[in-house]
């Protein structure tokens, strides 16, 4: 199965770019679907108002409960006073599976980290390349699973990457995703040092394409049950702790076909229309 762990759905209300006006689910499922990729985790974009937007992701989820799985957004210093109740709804009304942070927001405090304690959610928080969080949370929380997305930071940021790694390598809870990582490198420097059981696929989609996110793993040339690990394995182990998932759906006859292909590309269901100027590339920025 493949799984990716980062993706974003919804609408925000920032008005500035994609990353705070809206995501569309749907679009990026096609291309998803067309990629093998099975099921997909979605969190909100930027809002001004997480709790609204944790419940429109929500019915979002609802609508594909065989390809999504929530997780709910939070910014700790401005939900401060309601974090216990949001994160009680998430996953008790509406069945989140984990929780999103954003540096650009603000950064994990005792009260978000005891919440995702008491309900066993893994944390996938965005240090911005603020790499010295990443050192005080795993640290002060080794029962908790934190996720860095990026390896650290969406900006093309080497060193950053190799700081990322080495917290792969000491903290046995830390974990990245792969997801906008643009020095190839570095995907395989990750994988030599850390191990395929320390990474995650993730798209940072829909402005990133996930057939070319998923491609770039498939260009390390692991070694089946290591890439089995990269694109899925890892992030399900991670989850198994929150609860089950619903069986995926069945694919139809033409989703088969479209893998027999000889093509490495193709054999996921890679296609060169997929690869058009038609998808927009994500911007430059740590907001993502």
């Amino acid at each position: 199965m493949i799984v990716d762990c980062h993706c974003h759905a919804g609408t925000g209300d920032g008005f500035r770019g994609p990353w705070d006006t809206e995501a569309r689910i749907d679009r990026h499922l096609e291309r998803a679907r067309a990629a093998g990729i099975d099921r997909t985790v979605v969190f909100p974009v930027f809002n001004s108002d997480y709790a609204a937007a944790n419940k429109r992701l929500a019915r979002i989820v609802r609508a594909y409960p065989h390809e999504l799985i929530g997780f709910a957004a939070v910014d700790p210093a401005r939900d401060a006073w309601r974090v216990d109740m949001m994160v009680r709804r998430a996953v008790e009304d509406d069945g989140f599976r984990g929780l999103k942070i954003h540096g650009m927001d603000s950064f994990p405090n005792r009260a978000v980290c005891e919440a995702a304690r008491r309900y066993r959610l893994p944390l996938l928080i965005d240090v911005v390349r603020r790499v010295a969080a990443v050192e005080m949370l795993a640290g002060q929380y080794p029962d908790l699973t934190f996720i860095v997305p990026h390896l650290g930071g969406f900006a093309d940021d080497w060193m950053t990457h190799l700081s990322v790694i080495d917290q792969l390598c000491r903290y046995p809870n830390v974990y990245a995703d792969t997801s906008g990582v643009r020095y190839w490198e570095v995907l395989a420097r990750a994988v030599k040092r850390a191990g395929a059981h320390k990474l995650l696929f993730g798209s940072d989609g829909p402005l990133l394409h996930p057939a070319l996110e998923l491609y770039k793993i498939e260009l390390l040339r692991l070694p089946p049950a290591q890439q089995a690990l990269i694109t899925g394995g890892n992030i399900l182990r991670l989850l198994a702790p929150s609860g089950a998932l619903p069986n995926p759906p069945v694919r139809g006859a033409h989703d088969q076909a479209s893998r027999a292909s000889s093509s490495p590309m193709i054999s996921r269901g890679i296609r060169p229309d997929m690869l058009s100027s038609r998808s927009s590339g994500a911007p430059r920025r740590d907001a993502t």
